[in-house]
């Protein structure tokens, strides 16, 4: 066996992982369902502005060392 052939099975192969690869990613996305967790995802940046929100209202105390 020389070493095109070789080359040739590798490059088929690597056309195949990566086709499952693109596949597989397809699925977790798309068909797994996952409207709760990206519902939680697409909140997330809303989040800090209820912290920052509640910190802001309590009042600032000034801390002195003895």
């Amino acid at each position: 066996m020389n070493i095109a052939a070789i080359f040739d099975k590798a490059s088929s192969a690597m056309t195949v992982v990566s086709f499952l690869t693109f596949v597989g990613i397809l699925w977790w996305t798309f068909i797994r369902h996952k409207d709760r967790d990206f519902a939680a995802a697409a909140q997330l940046p809303f989040a800090d502005d209820d912290a920052l929100a509640g910190a802001a209202s309590e009042p600032q105390q000034e801390q002195r060392h003895v």
